[in-house]
């Protein structure tokens, strides 16, 4: 575990492979948890996975995250309730395909937010491997053909979605501001805090009429997105940027098609073509490309 904690390439093959699980499953109840409900409910759960492990760590790290509490709040409200609400909301009317596929944006949004906020210049490999990355994910998207990419169709869902693009990449160029305490104090402090933000918003669903409609496939559904795409995916991911720092931990997103179009062979039976070899060697050659460090 030691050995995983410091190895950045291993660490970041997990978020993207939840995160991808994320997608089909919050499309998959759309109409049985309203996206408020799933997003605050896969909080609490993640919150009381992590808790027990925090807690020795708590007490020593609570001052530190009390004096940085703006920056801590400024992560939460982005990256554990605005992202994950928004990317809900706009799975509502739109395909899990076109969400995952605006994911893909992240890495270039990160390179944006990094010059805005901290006036970062991003080497050539970073900017070429991202742009390359992203043609891989347009050969997926278009199943290797321009006609068929020019169709696609993109609604107010999409909007949402990319909303929630804006909103993680700004969450992952911040994270170099993050309070330096223990990990899991840092994720249950941000849990916390997303929760309240989050917590008007889902009284608000529930005044509306807005109700879970439970179900072994709901709670199974809201017991996955607590556990992979939350407690796991987040520790890891967080643990990336600190080793490897936010551009460079933002092109593993490129790998969500990948680990879609696999998780579509295995659970819906669908076949791998051509066109998946093909973006999938260019994501990786992307991927290679902005990992390059300088000799």
């Amino acid at each position: 575990m030691q050995r995983l904690w410091r190895t950045a390439w291993l660490l970041m093959l997990t978020p993207p492979l939840f995160w991808s699980g994320n997608f089909i499953t919050g499309r998959a109840v759309r109409d049985a948890v309203p996206p408020v409900s799933l997003a605050f409910w896969r909080w609490v759960g993640a919150l009381a996975i992590a808790l027990p492990f925090a807690w020795p760590h708590l007490a020593r790290d609570l001052p530190v995250l009390r004096r940085h509490w703006v920056i801590t709040l400024a992560l939460a409200t982005t990256g554990i309730a605005a992202f994950n609400t928004m990317v809900y909301t706009g799975l509502r009317t739109t395909t899990a395909l076109n969400g995952v596929l605006l994911q893909s944006a992240i890495p270039l949004c990160i390179l944006l937010w990094a010059v805005v906020l901290f006036g970062d210049r991003p080497r050539t490999r970073e900017i070429t491997g991202t742009f390359v990355s992203m043609a891989g994910v347009l050969v997926i998207a278009g199943e290797g053909s321009f006609a068929t990419l020019a169709a696609l169709s993109f609604n107010t869902g999409d909007l949402w979605v990319f909303g929630a693009v804006v909103a993680y990449a700004l969450y992952t160029a911040l994270l170099r501001r993050r309070p330096v305490v223990h990990p899991l104090s840092f994720l249950v402090a941000s849990f916390v805090l997303g929760l309240l933000v989050l917590l008007p918003f889902y009284l608000a669903e529930l005044a509306a009429g807005r109700h879970i409609l439970f179900s072994t496939g709901a709670v199974a559904a809201m017991a996955y997105v607590a556990v992979f795409p939350s407690f796991l995916a987040y520790l890891a991911f967080n643990r990336g940027v600190e080793l490897i720092g936010p551009a460079r931990a933002g092109q593993y997103v490129h790998l969500m098609p990948i680990f879609g179009t696999l998780l579509a062979v295995v659970f819906l039976g669908e076949h791998v073509h051509l066109y998946h070899a093909a973006g999938i060697g260019l994501i990786a050659a992307g991927l290679v490309m902005a990992q390059r460090r300088r000799a």
